[in-house]
C-alpha cells in the first residue's frame, strides 16, 4: 500500500500556493508517495484544485473571527460536519504525514493528526507567524520557516525539529513567457486581485509627472477588477504609451529576472519569488492583511537592505518619485538587488520535502481514527 501524505492549508492562495508548490517537490522526490490536499469549500481551492491533478479533499471549514466574535456562529454550526468529515477522511486516507501550511483550513486537519498521533510539520510563510503555526509550533515533528526572522517569535516543542529552509518557490518555467519590454522595467504588483490603495497612490504621482526617463517602462498587474480603471486614467497622459496595464501575468514568478524594480505588496510568497529572481522592491504592506503579517514581511527585507517600506496611509503621490530616484541611483539599486538575492531561496520547495520524508516510516501502518 502506497504512503501517503495530507497537505492541508488554504482559504487564500497564500497557504495554497505554497502547498501545491511542496506537493510539486514530493512528487518529484517520491513519486511512489501518494499526495492528497486538504481545503476549504470557501477558499480559493475550490477552483484550484479540481485542475490541479491531484487528489483533494474539500470540508467545510470557516475562518475565525477574533475580533469579531459574532460572526463566528457559521464556524461553530459546521462543527459537526468538519469533524464527521475529518473522521472519514482519515480513516480513508490513512496518511503517514500531515503537513500544515497555515490559514483557517488547515487548522482541523492539522488537530485531528496531532490528537492521532501523525507525523506532522508546519510551513510557515511569513516573518510573523499565524495563529496555525503559533498554536501547533510546540507539538509538530517539524517546523520549516520562510523567514529566520519568525523563529524567535515562535515556541517549537523540546522535540521539534526546526529548519530555516524559505518559501517554496515553484521552479517551473513560465508556460507562456511574457514580452517584456526593452530597457527598464517598473512592475507594480498588488497581488492576485489587484489592490486599490497602492493603484491610488501610485496614479497620483504619475499625473504629476512631467518628464519621463526615457529608457523606463511600467508593467502595471493591475488585477482583473480594477485594470479598466487604472488604464482610463493614464490613457490620456502623454506618457501613456510607456505604461502597460494587465490584468495579471502567467506565472509571474518564473519570469521576473526580466525586471529592474517592483512596487509591491508584501505577500510572503511574493517577497519569496522577488528574492529568487534578486528584484529590488518598494514594499506598501496591505493594512488589512491578517496579524499585519505583510508590514513584518516588508520590514524584514527592509531591514536586509533589499527593500524599502512605505506605509500605505503614509504614503501618497511621493511613490513613483521613490521609484524614479531609484532608477536614477544604480549603485543604490544595484545593493538592494544583492541583498535581495541574498535572501533567496530557489531550491526551498526542494530542501524542505527531502526533510519532510524524513518523517515517512520504512511501511505505513494503518490505524484506527
Amino acid at each position: 500500500m502506497k504512503q501517503r501524505i495530507l497537505l492541508t492549508g488554504g482559504g487564500t492562495g497564500g497557504h495554497l500556493v505554497p502547498a501545491l508548490n511542496l506537493a510539486a517537490a514530493l512528487t518529484r522526490a517520491r513519486p511512489d508517495v501518494r499526495i492528497t490536499l486538504v481545503g476549504a469549500r470557501r477558499g480559493i481551492e475550490a477552483r484550484v484544485l479540481p485542475g490541479s491533478g491531484y487528489d483533494y479533499r474539500l470540508l467545510p471549514m470557516e475562518p475565525l473571527y477574533r475580533s469579531r466574535p459574532w460572526r463566528n456562529w457559521r464556524l461553530v454550526s459546521r462543527l459537526p460536519a468538519i469533524g464527521t468529515g475529518l473522521r472519514m477522511m482519515f480513516r480513508e486516507c490513512d496518511p503517514q504525514l500531515v503537513v500544515g501550511t497555515g490559514g483557517y483550513a488547515s487548522a482541523p486537519a492539522m488537530a485531528w493528526a496531532v490528537a492521532s498521533g501523525r507525523k506532522t510539520a508546519l510551513q510557515e510563510q511569513n516573518a510573523m507567524p499565524g495563529m496555525v503555526t503559533r498554536l501547533f509550533a510546540p507539538r509538530v515533528d517539524q517546523l520549516h520557516l520562510g523567514y529566520p526572522e519568525a523563529w524567535g517569535r515562535l515556541n517549537p516543542g523540546a522535540a521539534t525539529a526546526v529548519f530555516d529552509l524559505g518559501n517554496p518557490v515553484s521552479p517551473e518555467p513560465a508556460a507562456d513567457p511574457y514580452a517584456w519590454p526593452e530597457g527598464l522595467i517598473v512592475v507594480v504588483m498588488g497581488g492576485s486581485q489587484g489592490a486599490l490603495g497602492l493603484n491610488d497612490r501610485l496614479l497620483t504621482g504619475l499625473q504629476a509627472t512631467r518628464d519621463w526617463p526615457p529608457d523606463v517602462t511600467l508593467v502595471w498587474i493591475a488585477g482583473p477588477a480594477h485594470q479598466e480603471s487604472v488604464a482610463a486614467r493614464i490613457r490620456d497622459a502623454g506618457w501613456a504609451d510607456r505604461v502597460r496595464v494587465v490584468p495579471f501575468i502567467q506565472d509571474l514568478g518564473a519570469q521576473l529576472h526580466n525586471v529592474t524594480l517592483a512596487v509591491s505588496r508584501s505577500g510572503a510568497m511574493t517577497c519569496a519569488e522577488l528574492a529568487v529572481a534578486g528584484i529590488p522592491a518598494i514594499l506598501v504592506p496591505l493594512p488589512s492583511a491578517a496579524e499585519d503579517h505583510q508590514r513584518f514581511n516588508a520590514r524584514a527585507l527592509a531591514d536586509a537592505g533589499a527593500a524599502l517600506l512605505r506605509e500605505e496611509a503614509d504614503v501618497g503621490a511621493e511613490l513613483w518619485a521613490i521609484a524614479l530616484d531609484l532608477l536614477r541611483d544604480r549603485e543604490r539599486l544595484g545593493r538592494m538587488a544583492r541583498s535581495m538575492s541574498a535572501r533567496g531561496r530557489p531550491d526551498a520547495a526542494d530542501h524542505i520535502a527531502s526533510e519532510l520524508l524524513r518523517l515517512l516510516p520504512d511501511e505505513g501502518v494503518a490505524r484506527d481514527v
